[in-house]
């Protein structure tokens, strides 16, 4: 593997902007200093006026590897995920099959371990008939990021709503629990009463069914269970004013034992995106009313919110552009995830020491992730080089994704991503990639 000098380089990490020189050997960062000299042989990358920060962590992704890669593959996602500055990625067990069993899950380790160009972890998925299976999961806490649990309407038999079995896999699991929070109840309620309304519903009432309410209710029920147990819960994709009621910034985030996830999406559509983009932003729990996005910016910047996520969902053109009840619902994020919040850094809406905590720092220490998520000697070398006086502009000849669209074509924004390193490799530079060497598997100190 070859070494890497990087001379000059604005280093952003804990909280820090420091100019320094950081060299990258034998996957790992060897060495931090103001001036470094080397009798080894490296290739030396100019810093000036260019950023260093730790490669993002995706804590929430859908790949859709097994059966659905019409729509997306682990190598073709993970590929746009380190195009866009995210160095590891955890990935969802709603495909086909779901990731109902053991055996399954490490299917989907050994395709990454062929294939993807990100490191990489899966969870461990649940059913109403599963929870013996998915808690064997405690046996690999080490190896495994969690277990996510649907508590509202999902595909493939992944919606947990039986009381017992919830109450069984929070109080038995050693691991972190994610959750998806919507209540079905309350959303078949809803869209009852807009069909009453109205014959034909458009995409515009997908936050009315889907509604505040609906994700408070869930999201509740959740705590109050993890709270009953002292389970370890991570509700991911906060999308309303009102849910924020459930969390807290008193504790450090090595301390609680409830932590939230905020996605980018949330943070930059508002409900009156609806007129523009239609179904292309049809997602679930859904984009709402602009006084949410406020109050979720307000609670990400002072850490009731403790980490960034894209939850990167691609489904094809087709399928996007049908009928409301018919459009498939997810976004694909996670090649401009990190990109779109540098963005906002430039617009002096969040700072890059904070980007850096939020999707880096604090979903190492989150997930216990080892040995990742900051620019450490000694650590892995996943590290990002972004310059932030380059525009990227978002247009279909340069989407990596596998269904070649996004709710962001067109846009602009402040920051471009110029050399990802994973494990100190150096896979992608200035839109060329190297794949000659692939991720690993994320281990966890647990």
């Amino acid at each position: 593997m070859e070494n890497y000098l990087i001379k000059n380089i604005t280093i952003v990490n804990e909280g820090m902007i420091q100019v320094k020189d950081v060299l990258l050997s034998n996957n790992r960062i060897e060495r931090i200093d103001d001036q470094i000299q080397t009798k080894k042989k490296a290739k030396e990358i100019n810093g000036e006026k260019k950023h260093l920060l730790p490669g993002a962590i995706d804590d929430q992704v859908h790949f859709r590897e097994p059966g659905l890669t019409y729509k997306a593959t682990i190598y073709s996602e993970s590929r746009a995920a380190v195009a866009g500055g995210i160095t590891s990625f955890m990935e969802m067990p709603n495909t086909i099959p779901p990731v109902f069993t053991q055996s399954l899950l490490e299917e989907k380790y050994s395709i990454a371990n062929q294939h993807s160009l990100a490191n990489y972890s899966f969870y461990m998925g649940t059913s109403n008939d599963n929870t013996e299976e998915a808690l064997r999961t405690n046996e690999k806490k080490h190896l495994v990021c969690g277990i996510k649990i649907f508590l509202g309407s999902s595909t493939g038999g992944l919606l947990v709503d039986n009381s017992r079995t919830i109450e069984h896999l929070f109080a038995n699991s050693d691991m972190l629990i994610a959750t998806h929070c919507e209540d079905e109840s309350i959303i078949n309620r809803n869209k009852s009463v807009l069909l009453d309304k109205k014959k034909q519903l458009d995409p515009s009432d997908h936050p009315l069914i889907r509604s505040e309410d609906a994700c408070y209710q869930s999201s509740l029920n959740a705590v109050q269970v993890a709270k009953k147990h002292n389970t370890r819960l991570h509700v991911l994709h906060i999308s309303t004013e009102k849910e924020l009621l459930l969390f807290s910034n008193l504790l450090n985030l090595e301390e609680k034992r409830i932590t939230a996830e905020v996605c980018v999406h949330h943070l930059h559509f508002t409900s009156e995106d609806y007129r523009r983009l239609g179904n292309l932003i049809k997602c679930n729990p859904a984009i709402k009313a602009p006084h949410n996005q406020e109050a979720l910016w307000r609670a990400m910047l002072d850490d009731r919110l403790d980490v960034i996520a894209t939850d990167h969902a691609p489904h094809t053109w087709e399928e996007k552009n049908q009928s409301y009840d018919r459009a498939h619902a997810g976004l694909p994020l996670v090649q401009h995830g990190l990109l779109l919040m540098l963005d906002y850094v430039h617009k002096g809406k969040i700072t890059i020491e904070k980007v850096a905590h939020k999707m880096s720092h604090a979903v190492a220490k989150c997930f216990q992730i080892k040995e990742r998520g900051f620019i450490r000697e000694g650590y892995f070398a996943d590290v990002v080089i972004a310059a932030l006086d380059i525009n990227t502009i978002i247009h279909k000849e340069n989407i990596l994704y596998k269904c070649k669209w996004s709710p962001l074509e067109g846009v602009s924004l402040g920051a471009a991503i110029t050399h990802t390193f994973v494990n100190g490799h150096l896979i992608y530079e200035n839109g060329k990639f190297d794949e000659s060497l692939k991720g690993n598997r994320l281990t966890f100190d647990r």
